[in-house]
């Protein structure tokens, strides 16, 4: 390899190594903020929960046709949570290997599947492969709040009270972990509270900055319902159902965020060692062009003399 073609290729090794460093601050700093979204609306969601759960007990909750289990399950939606970018390692891949794992073990053919995909990638994952697709949503903004994904709310809980699906789950990836993130298969849809109480306690993640567990809120013993139990649920399980989902799109990011930033890492590192082993085979062979000159010009003295 002559030298100019050496000299280009570390010149252009070391500018996508910039590049790649550039990128893995910027996730990281997104995967912060994601974190501290997730943390900010842990409190709303206990309240929400705690005041179900004493409510329930003056009213019967199974009434409610969000909460109320179907008695024969044959069709199911499926909402998948991916990204609308690549360069995040195995991040997507896992959560679609979620899905087909768990279709597959409950023996549910596709025809009886409704994917509600948010995001590029796992539409297009389930598009291709020929899966009905109810609905396909871009990936929200890192602004979203919970009024913000009303459309999504709407869609999965039209579905179900349209008799659609008999059950619907979520799939997302859940953010342990800098390098420890997992796929996660939940259902949503009939509302069952011990599942939210795990995706509110599940919000905290076990390492990091945002591992310090908080106090447990305190509730009163009582309430005063006004108007009524029936509307407050019809108020509250809506709610419910739309922080489930936040939260998950809000796990979904931060898993983003820290696997590019991971994976940029390890880019970076191997274009430095790129670089390195480059630069060195640059200095071998223009050692050997001077040693060759060298010898060249000995032997040419010796001749002449």
């Amino acid at each position: 390899m002559a030298l100019k073609e050496i000299k280009n290729k570390i010149r252009s090794v070391n500018k996508t190594r910039k590049v790649t460093k550039a990128m893995e601050a910027v996730s990281a700093v997104k995967m912060r903020k994601s974190q501290e979204r997730a943390l900010a609306g842990r409190p709303y969601a206990r309240a929400a929960l705690t005041i179900l759960k004493r409510v329930s007990g003056s009213f019967d909750a199974q009434s409610n046709l969000l909460v109320a289990p179907r008695p024969f399950v044959k069709n199911v939606g499926v909402i998948v949570i991916t990204s609308d970018k690549g360069l995040a390692g195995s991040l997507n891949s896992s959560v679609l290997k979620q899905v087909h794992k768990n279709l597959a073990d409950h023996n549910i053919d596709k025809e009886n599947v409704s994917i509600i995909a948010i995001g590029k990638k796992g539409y297009e994952h389930f598009n291709n492969r020929d899966f009905p697709i109810r609905a396909n949503f871009p990936s929200p903004e890192e602004t979203a709040t919970l009024d913000d994904i009303n459309d999504m709310v709407n869609e999965i809980t039209g579905g179900f009270l349209d008799n659609e699906y008999d059950e619907c789950y979520l799939c997302y990836s859940n953010f342990k972990s800098t390098f420890e993130i997992e796929a996660v298969w939940r259902k949503l849809l009939p509302v069952e509270f011990h599942a939210v109480e795990e995706t509110v306690q599940g919000i905290t993640p076990e390492k990091g900055k945002f591992s310090e567990q908080e106090q447990e809120d305190k509730a009163p013993d009582t309430y005063t319902i006004e108007p009524d139990p029936e509307t407050v649920f019809a108020m509250l399980i809506p709610r419910l159902i739309a922080i489930e989902l936040y939260h998950g799109l809000v796990e979904a990011a931060a898993s983003e965020h820290s696997s590019r930033m991971v994976a940029m890492k390890n880019a970076t590192d191997k274009a430095g060692e790129m670089s390195q082993s480059l630069t060195l085979k640059f200095n071998k062979a223009r050692q050997a062009i001077i040693t060759r000159e060298v010898s060249e010009i000995v032997g040419g003295m010796e001749v002449s003399s």
